[in-house]
Parts: C-alpha cells; structure tokens; sequence
C-alpha cells in the first residue's frame, strides 16, 4: 500500500525513490512485522492465558517432560497472521495478484486451524476437527489459489512443474498441475504442523524456509538474474519476497515468546497458516520440488509418522519410539533444546542445499 501511494512521488522528491525497491519493502516489512509481535506481544498472551484458564491440551501418551507445560496458552499463530498480513498490506504492491493468491492460502488456513484449536480448547482434548473436515478446507482454499495460479502465471509455464539442477526443464501436468498445487500446500501445511512438538522447533525452520524462497522469489521476478541463473523468468511474483520477509519478522518476533520455556504455542491457527503459505509461494515461483529440500526437515517429520503407522498396521511393530521423530529423539533421552538446535541445524543445510540447486544447472 505505501508503495502505491508514495512511489509515484518519487518524481518530486528522490526519498521516495526507495519504494519502487522490492529489497527496500522486503526490510521493511520484516521490521514492520517484527515489531507487531514485540508490541502485541505480552498484551495478548494475557489475554489468552485469561480466555484459557487451562491451556493447550497435553497429550497424556506424549513425553513426560511434556507435563509441565500444561497451561501454556495456545492460537499464538493469531499473533503471527496479523503481524504478517498487516506488514505485506502495508509494503507490497497492493494489486499485485500473486501477493492476493499466497494470502488467501495464509488467512484459509489460519481459519481452519482456528477452528481447529478452539474445539480443542473447548472440548478438552487434542482432537480437534475431525481430519476429513480439516483436509476438505484445506483442499478448498489450495483448490481456490491453484485455479487462480494458473491464471496469472504466464502460460508456457503456468502447468509446468521445475526439475532442480536442470535448465528450463519442466514436466507440463496440463489439468493435473490443479490437484499437484493442491497437494503441495495441503502436504506443506500438514507438514509444518507436525513439526510443531517442541518449543521453537516449527518457527525457526519456517523462517529459514521463507528467507530462502524469497531470495528465490526475487530472483525470479528479475529478468536478468532469472535470465543469469536460467530459471523461468515470471513477472511480478517477486513481490512474494516482502510477504517472506513479512514471514520471517512474524517468527522471529514469536520465537521471543516462544522460545524454551514458552509463554505461548503457536497452535494449528500457525503451523497450519505458515505451511500452507510456505506451498503456495513454492507453487507461484515455480519451485515445488525445491520446497521438498528447503523444508526436508518437514518433510522427515511427516515421513516419520507415515513409516511408524504404516509398520504398526502391518506388522503390530513401530520403528520409532514415539512419532513425529522429534518425540523419538526425547524418548531417547534427548532434552528438549537439543532435539530444537540440532533440527534448526538439519534445516539450515537443507536451505543451502535447495539454493544450491538454483546455480547447479
């Protein structure tokens, strides 16, 4: 919205200039948005703590050192999707139609995951929404934002799924690319939301993984670093580097408070909002398999927990001590910090390895 009103005014007076710089915005926006959740911050956790007389529910089953953080307020995700959507309103391009598409995955999800964590909440138990009804919503809005995808990416690519490490090599999936959009971000946000066992453990990774595709996004929307690195040039969706930055602002600034021992969990409400986020960008910027790098962190938890109910179904033995593997680790005897380090570790090079793939063509 600032770059809407004030850019033109670069005409008049040089300042403004700064505006029609997406690096400028993207700076801006994760300040904005971090300081969004300093300020809402300790108001809020009140307010919950208030609301929520006995907090999260704990999963009896869980680990044993989970027992003692009964009562931590939970829905702190609602403290991440305002920071985020009011700081990308505030500097990216208001009618910037890939900023519209990656929101309505952000704000889709983040009502499902509401919902989610109030019934959970209200009943007293960790079930939440039964999972048909979760997926069906989830399915919904990535169904609503891959249609709109195909509309507004350019139609040589707009069907086309990147190979990493090849040069302009896409497998075009026609009408199948509707169901594969949907299924990144479905897997994206389930993902992310099996992750977030611990605390720090999702926030940290998804930073890292929004840094990366927005460096990628605003490589993409350049015409001579896309030309350069010879990945699809696709314009405008560099824009998608502010709603990153916005991103990584927003979890910084609820890692403060969500940092061991939390003050507050992010719930479904976040681990669902930002995962889904996390696809709908990797979809717009044509970069879906490198998502499956970038974030194979996510990827190992979810595969953790397919491996251990699939082996329990067929053979009544499981492979890990506890799923998703976090838990398996602190069965071990593991403290919670270390588990939460060494995985933002595995993340930090699995981002380098998904860059990597950018120049290794």
């Amino acid at each position: 919205m600032l770059y809407n009103f004030l850019s033109p005014l670069s005409e008049h007076l040089q300042f403004f200039n700064l505006f029609n710089y997406q690096t400028f915005r993207t700076g801006g926006a994760l300040m904005t948005s971090l300081v969004i959740s300093f300020i809402m911050g300790p108001a809020f956790i009140a307010w919950l703590k208030e609301k929520q007389k006995e907090g999260q529910p704990i999963r009896k089953e869980g680990p044993e050192t989970h027992f003692k953080k009964a009562g931590t307020p939970t829905m702190g995700g609602l403290m991440i999707l305002v920071s985020v959507t009011v700081s990308t309103l505030l500097w990216a391009d208001f009618f910037n139609p890939y900023i519209w598409i990656a929101l309505l995955v952000l704000v889709g999800y983040g009502l499902i995951g509401f919902g989610d964590d109030y019934l959970k909440l209200t009943k007293r138990n960790t079930a939440g929404l039964p999972g048909r009804l979760k997926l069906l919503g989830q399915f919904v809005v990535s169904g609503a934002a891959a249609v709109a995808a195909c509309m507004v990416l350019p139609s040589e690519i707009a069907t086309g799924v990147a190979i990493p490490f090849l040069k302009h090599t896409y497998i075009d999936l026609w009408w199948f690319f509707i169901p594969w959009a949907m299924l990144v971000m479905v897997g994206a946000s389930n993902a992310v939301n099996l992750t977030d066992g611990l605390d720090g453990l999702a926030i940290v990774p998804v930073a890292i993984a929004a840094a990366c595709f927005g460096f990628i996004a605003y490589l993409t929307g350049r015409v001579d670093f896309s030309e350069y690195l010879q990945i699809s040039y696709v314009p405008g969706v560099g824009e998608l580097s502010i709603l990153c930055g916005a991103i990584i602002g927003g979890a910084m600034g609820f890692l403060w408070y969500n940092a061991p021992p939390a003050m507050i969990f992010m719930g479904d409400t976040g681990s669902l909002s930002l995962g889904g986020v996390l696809g709908a960008i990797a979809v717009l910027v044509k970069s879906e398999l490198v998502l499956a790098i970038v974030g194979g962190l996510f990827v190992m938890e979810t595969l953790s927990v397919i491996i251990q109910v699939a082996s329990f179904k067929l053979t009544g033995k499981r492979v890990f001590r506890m799923a998703p593997i976090h838990h398996h680790f602190e069965k071990k005897g593991w403290s919670e910090p270390t588990v939460v380090i060494r995985f933002w570790i595995i993340s930090v090079i699995l981002a380098i390895l998904g860059l990597a793939t950018l120049k290794l063509r």
